[in-house]
């Protein structure tokens, strides 16, 4: 047999006592009820495949290649294992004995553990190899071929079944974690439960891998790292002991030796004269664990060759510690510690106690690894529907019906309408900047007194803004000569004091031309902030399904696109009627005239002061205790008492001496007039224009809604293979669901196992 080295698990559940002559295998016969209640408990719990949540109570023995540790395997199953090309240690193989009044019988199984591409399942697929076995001879081949079948993933398992021993298929890999399963059971069975790993090596031959030493040794350290795991270090008296790795990585992860129990192998090996090197270690003397090292032989090559029986290799195994010096020469403490028999029932004593120290912790945890696999589940977006067509439409529906809520705007911080208020404002401050600066003085005054003759703001406008404009500088200032000279060059035929309209119209012409870009402005910053909510609710609406979500993005994006195209078109219209001066608010534009001639025929200098206005002279009117109220308020009383009641302080203004510069201000006024009309209902027109276009035609008559439907294909002969493609999920998302699902179905079943068993 070979003795490459492994790790075994054993799971021993005892039943009433018996001899042990009357049964294949080592489990110790006096256990009591209690005790193989826990054994099954945790055995249950194994056979769920929950020991990737959960630490459970297990015996690992590790050791080097050609640790011996083999035949204490084939002394343990009462089963012959294949020796012939080292597959056995390739491979793991895990046993479960059970005791059974029906005739001896084998099922060998594969569990797999891992896809083709090496990549964990969420849960062990068991896979039975062929009929059950009646005959033990049978067992050596059936489990080479099993063997053989986990390390060729790629080719059917029952190639390996049906073929003869030379049309096998080839080796695909050179070890591998899926495991070959063997349940025997009989009425000369024991219960036990044990696994063979592959060994630790420390190199490989030509047709070998340098990534398999890392892997032969990740799977015992896998194991060993658990804090419920013994660790039986398995160590070959026939080679230095400190030329075994094995002891090393037992150090690692049990520095404090706590949890390792030591079994020296192969002691009729020990070369003469070195005996007593080996023996300190019975004596825990060297490297002491706290549950010291035992010592077992196995049958050598020729007896196996022989045909040694399974009883007589244990009595040869009793008389050689019985009648060989130095082992029958130890203290009747360490005569205890020789045997396969002491070993094994050790060890069943050890597990029995790591079991009950762990058992009253294990259903909490269960709880709380189900609460959290559950709580993750419930993070994952729920799974495709199995009707893709009637998913897809219901994402439609539900998308446009929230889309129709965002776009009637919510309270909001973040809201769309509340992004889109900026852009409003500083659209309605761009135009409202366009104001035509006109000075009712001369610019050669201003320029030699620029304190005296600066922008005043029209106080009657106070009370209609919230807050007053006022120009940055005086670059675009429009003085009253310079209106007076355009209007004289402007006359062609006209007679005496009469001046073109078209004047008017250029003053006019002048600031609506200055009105394109910032209403392309605010569309552009409209359209930016329309699309950024609108991908965000796609994005929120679709994730679960990229491919749906992609495909609808592109869609809302094209039609958004030819609606930018359209909305654009009325505004143009826009700008192009504001070019010809027209109102029907003739009332409003004939007050603003009126008001603004008075103000600037207040703000014009004096004939014999020209550095003093009238209007400075109305700023000292608001002081009651000033002369100019006193002088004031007599003036509108007289005026009053000769039947014109109802005069303020700026109507004043027309009773001044007539001004050279009548004809500009009349023209002043009259733009200035028409611009406070115009501008407020060009920045009604455009944003309204905007949200009733761009804004809410996405939702207007379905128009959207109708636009997916088309760029989705409902409605074309292959709409379910389409609708299929589009709600495929990401394929991470579907296997962390997968995974999670697996975890829950395990964690679930060992909890049901532990509360019906045990609890």
């Amino acid at each position: 047999m070979s003795e490459i080295g492994s790790v075994e698990t054993f799971l021993s559940t005892d039943g009433d006592e018996a001899p042990l002559a009357e049964g294949v295998g080592l489990s110790s016969a006096e256990h009591a009820a209690a005790r193989r209640k826990m054994l099954d408990v945790v055995n249950a719990l194994h056979l769920t495949g929950v020991q990737v949540d959960i630490d459970l109570p297990i015996i690992a023995a590790i050791g080097q290649q050609s640790a011996g540790k083999s035949s204490l395997i084939e002394a343990i199953s009462g089963i012959t294992l294949p020796r012939a090309g080292g597959t056995c240690t390739r491979s793991p193989t895990e046993c479960r004995l059970s005791y059974s009044k029906d005739a001896w019988k084998c099922i060998v199984s594969l569990r797999i553990l891992t896809d083709l591409d090496g990549k964990a399942l969420g849960q062990p697929d068991n896979i039975v190899f062929g009929d059950p076995i009646y005959n033990k001879s049978e067992v050596e081949e059936r489990v080479r071929r099993a063997q053989r079948a986990i390390l060729s993933p790629s080719v059917p398992h029952d190639a390996f079944l049906a073929n003869s021993e030379g049309k096998l298929p080839p080796r695909e890999l050179s070890f591998s974690t899926n495991a070959v399963c063997l349940q025997i059971s009989g009425p000369d069975v024991q219960d036990l439960s044990f696994c063979d790993l592959p060994g630790l090596i420390a190199s490989v031959g030509s047709a070998g891998s340098a990534d398999d030493i890392a892997l032969v040794r990740n799977l015992a350290s896998t194991c060993i790292a658990r804090p419920s795991c013994l660790v039986l270090l398995t160590v070959a008296c026939e080679t230095d002991f400190q030329n075994q790795g094995a002891h090393q990585l037992a150090k690692t992860y049990d520095p404090e030796g706590q949890r390792t129990i030591g079994v020296l192998t192969k002691p009729d090996r020990i070369p003469s004269g070195e005996e007593d090197g080996w023996l300190r270690y019975i004596r825990n003397q060297s490297e002491p664990l706290t549950h010291g090292w035992f010592s077992v032989k196995q049958p050598d090559s020729r007896a196996l060759s022989a045909g040694i029986t399974w009883e007589e290799a244990r009595e040869s195994e009793r008389h050689f510690f019985l009648y060989t010096a130095p082992w029958n020469q130890l203290d009747l403490e360490y005569q205890n510690r020789l045997g396969t028999y002491k070993l094994v029932e050790r060890l069943s004593d050890l597990l029995s106690d790591k079991i009950r120290e762990r058992l009253p912790g294990i259903q909490e945890e269960l709880q709380d690894l189900l609460g959290t696999t559950d709580a993750h589940l419930e993070k994952l977006p729920k799974p495709p529907s199995s009707d893709a067509l009637s998913e897809v439409l219901h994402l439609i529906s539900t998308f446009c019906k929230g889309l129709s809520q965002l776009l009637e705007g919510a309270p909001e911080k973040d809201g769309l309408l509340q992004s889109i208020r900026p852009v409003h404002e500083a659209f309605h401050e761009a135009i409202r900047s366009t104001e035509p600066d006109f000075r009712p003085y001369e610019r050669q005054f201003a320029e030699r007194n620029p304190g005296e003759h600066k922008y005043i703001y029209p106080p009657f406008l106070a009370s209609e803004e919230s807050a007053p404009y006022k120009p940055k500088d005086n670059s675009h200032a429009i003085f009253i000569d310079e209106v007076m000279d355009r209007a004289r060059q402007a006359i062609t035929r006209e007679l005496p004091h009469h001046y073109p309209f078209v004047i008017t119209q250029q003053y006019i012409g002048d600031f609506v031309a200055q009105w394109k870009k910032p209403y392309e402005t605010l569309f552009r910053e409209i359209q930016r902030v329309l699309i950024k909510h609108i991908k965000k609710f796609v994005s929120d609406q679709f994730s679960q399904y990229p491919n749906l979500m992609h495909r609808v993005h592109t869609i809302v994006g094209e039609y958004i696109s030819s609606s930018s195209d359209a909305t654009l078109d009325q505004l143009q219209l826009f700008l192009a009627l504001e070019k010809r001066p027209k109102t029907l608010s003739e009332p409003y534009y004939s007050d603003y005239r009126e008001k603004f001639i008075s103000h600037y025929k207040s703000c014009r200098p004096k004939a014999d002061q020209p550095r003093e206005t009238f209007a400075s002279k109305l700023q000292s009117y608001m002081d009651p205790q000033s002369d100019m109220s006193k002088y004031m308020n007599r003036v509108l009383n007289g005026l009053t008492d000769i039947g014109l009641p109802g005069m303020t302080p700026n109507d004043l203004a027309k009773l001044l001496p007539a001004d050279p510069h009548d004809t500009a201000i009349d023209i002043m006024a009259g733009v200035r007039a028409y611009f406070q009309v115009a501008y407020r209902r060009f920045c009604d027109n455009i944003a309204n224009m905007i949200d009733h276009k761009l804004v809410l035609g996405l939702d207007r008559g379905q128009a959207l809604e109708k636009a997916l439907r088309a760029g989705l294909g409902i409605g074309s002969p292959d709409v379910h293979a389409r609708c299929k493609e589009y709600i495929q999920e990401p394929r991470q998302i579907a296997d962390r669901r997968e995974e999670l699902m697996k975890r829950r179905e395990r964690l679930e079943t060992a909890r049901r196992q532990l509360s019906e068993a045990w609890i």
